[in-house]
């Protein structure tokens, strides 16, 4: 049961809330000061909280519907409210995504796993099977390799246009990845395993024909992005799964709403690094540089990488949304 000291205890933050919400002109948070903007987030966030509370009361029903309702007022003020400008994509690049990168790392990291045990998966199976390679890969692709031949030779001859098509393809890839979170995360665990069962069988089948090192030196040099891209993918598909299927307190609309702004941009932030990927793996990868030329340059992207992503926002810059 609900007592009357709570209640009036949490009234005038609801209140302001409501006060927040109705301040902000034409449902435009840019409306609002820096500070207005951490209470609102604050407010919201606790609102929440109290909505489960109110809801474990079987006569606080009337009560329930006006914080839901709120709460739906704020959630559009806070996720649907601001538009994105140059100024605001740059911030979102250089400060904000590093931080959502570490602070959804586990999801990344889950997406790895299911990867790897596609992987594995590819390798156990064609080690076992011979004839398992020739049905994931097709005919034509494993009699090259057969050859001891390079499937990848083509994409000198046609850089632009292959490049073009590989960023398209991997895009592709990734947002699909992503969007199948809707299907409680299925679809995204299903996509991330066969890429990695298509890299185990293609990697054993290079193994098989003595091509495995030519292999490894055409795949470094965009592989060192490409497949960090993935991995964000997947992770954020799977975030969309997790508000799908446990929205904890929160309504499962409200959940699912919060999961997809946080999966989306964790999935915006792959972006550059796939057409980073995409043009070396149209230009550099299949081109006759010297191999540890290739070794270095994924070196240098990894490491660039890395430094970016475990980069500190600026104290003065406003939080990432909750």
């Amino acid at each position: 049961m609900i007592s009357a000291y709570w209640l009036e205890k949490r009234k005038p933050h609801w209140q302001r809330l409501e006060q927040l919400v109705g301040s902000a002109a034409n449902g435009h948070v840019r409306t609002l000061s820096h500070r207005e903007l951490q209470e609102l987030a604050l407010l919201y966030r606790q609102a929440a909280s109290d909505l489960a509370r109110v809801r474990e009361d079987p006569t606080g029903g009337e009560l329930a519907r006006y914080l839901n309702q709120l709460l739906g007022r704020a959630h559009n003020l806070i996720y649907m409210g601001r538009r994105a400008g140059p100024r605001g994509i740059l911030h979102f690049y250089a400060n904000e995504y590093p931080r959502i990168f570490r602070e959804t790392f586990p999801y990344t990291f889950s997406a790895f796993l299911i990867f790897v045990v596609g992987v594995l998966a590819g390798v156990l199976l064609s080690l076992g099977n011979p004839a398992f390679p020739r049905f994931l890969l097709g005919g034509k692709m494993t009699e090259t390799i057969a050859q001891h031949k390079m499937w990848t030779e083509s994409i000198v001859t046609v850089k632009p246009l292959a490049s073009s098509a590989i960023m398209t393809n991997n895009i592709t890839v990734c947002f699909t990845t992503f969007a199948l979170g809707i299907t409680a995360a299925a679809g995204t665990i299903w996509m991330l395993f066969l890429n990695g069962l298509l890299l185990g069988t293609v990697g054993t089948a290079c193994w098989g024909a003595g091509l495995l090192f030519s292999l490894v030196s055409f795949v470094v040099a965009h592989g060192v992005l490409e497949l960090p891209a993935i991995f964000i993918a997947g992770g954020a598909g799977l975030v969309i799964g997790r508000g799908l299927l446990f929205p904890g307190e929160l309504p499962r609309k409200v959940s699912l709403a919060r999961a997809g702004r946080t999966g989306v941009r964790m999935v915006l932030g792959t972006i550059p690094l796939l057409l980073v990927a995409g043009t070396m793996e149209g230009f550099v990868s299949p081109s006759n540089l010297p191999v540890p030329v290739k070794f270095l340059t994924s070196a240098t992207l990894g490491t660039a990488l890395v430094l970016y992503l475990r980069r500190n926002p600026k104290p003065d810059d406003p939080p990432a949304e909750a």
